[in-house]
């Protein structure tokens, strides 16, 4: 090795020294970074909160408005139908409203009924009026027992229930046989007066219930609220046609059981659920016998008094 070739390498090294005191490690420090807690969360003002539950509110009564329509949609159907044609004044009579007129033509009497009809006059051409015959007018009485009431268009079976279970006070067999019943029509309420007979005589039945209820009655009286004093209601009960006049309408809590008690005068007493499709109060639309198998128990009356 040359004296220039250790010269060199001193040269080398010192440079390579000088290099590595020149470039040192240099600590790095870490700064402390402290965490802070981000509120997320802005205060909100009593306003805020306010209009945010009247919104909560609104939503929730508006899904429940109109779940309960869509529960009792065919009664509230039948309700529009019935207050759109009023306003429009395309109203119909009833063709069930023949059924509750007096006939003028029948005497009463309590042990016989007698029909007056025209005579045919005899004619000396008697071969042009061999086929003709007086127009007879008999009115055909339903097989069953019935309900019509022609201001709401309904004719509807009326079903009797048996009283066993009332007797043994037993009312919540009592309750369901009537749901049983109300399927088949409205119900005649145990323990009532028969039509004709003293006494109260109590008819009820469904103004809406369940939509999957199998029933083809459940809405028969949503339009029962439509009655007003005066109107009539025909019950045929055992072949005999009872017509019945409208003297009193009333609403009372389903507690109230003095629509049940028997009085010492002959009445209908009808009853429902109200409002439509609530069983919150109960509809009471009471009547007074008018008339007996078409004859008017006035004329009944005054002959009694006369003898």
């Amino acid at each position: 090795m040359t004296d220039t070739d250790n010269e060199n390498k001193g040269k080398y090294f010192r440079i390579h020294i000088d290099e590595h005191e020149e470039v040192k490690p240099k600590k790095i420090e870490k700064k402390k970074i402290s965490k802070k807690k981000t509120v997320t969360s802005e205060k909100r003002s009593f306003k805020d909160i306010f209009e945010d539950g009247i919104r909560q509110i609104v939503a929730s009564f508006v899904i429940l408005v109109i779940g309960f329509f869509l529960l009792n949609y065919s009664a509230y159907i039948k309700i529009f139908e019935s207050k759109w044609n009023t306003l429009t004044g395309n109203e119909e009579i009833s063709p069930l409203t023949e059924i509750a007129e007096i006939d003028t033509d029948v005497i009463y009497d309590s042990e016989v009924l007698v029909y007056t009809q025209e005579v045919l006059e005899l004619e000396t051409n008697m071969s042009e009026k061999i086929f003709e015959s007086p127009d007879l007018e008999l009115e055909i009485t339903p097989s069953d027992n019935r309900i019509i009431i022609p201001r709401i268009d309904q004719n509807i079976p009326i079903i009797r229930v048996s009283s066993e279970s009332l007797i043994a006070r037993d009312w919540t067999a009592l309750e369901d046989e009537m749901q049983d019943a109300l399927q088949d029509g409205v119900v005649h309420y145990p323990g009532t007066s028969l039509p004709g007979k003293t006494g109260n005589t109590v008819i009820t039945g469904h103004s809406s219930y369940f939509p999957w209820d199998d029933g083809r009655f459940k809405d028969v009286f949503a339009l029962l609220h439509d009655l007003v004093l005066g109107d009539r209601i025909v019950v045929y009960y055992d072949q005999d046609k009872y017509i019945y006049e409208v003297n009193e309408i009333d609403v009372v809590l389903p507690e109230n059981i003095d629509v049940l008690k028997q009085t010492p005068d002959e009445k209908l007493t009808l009853i429902t659920c109200t409002p439509v499709g609530t069983n919150l109060k109960r509809l009471i639309i009471e009547a007074e016998p008018l008339a007996i198998n078409g004859q008017s128990l006035e004329d009944e009356e005054d002959k009694i008094k006369r003898s």
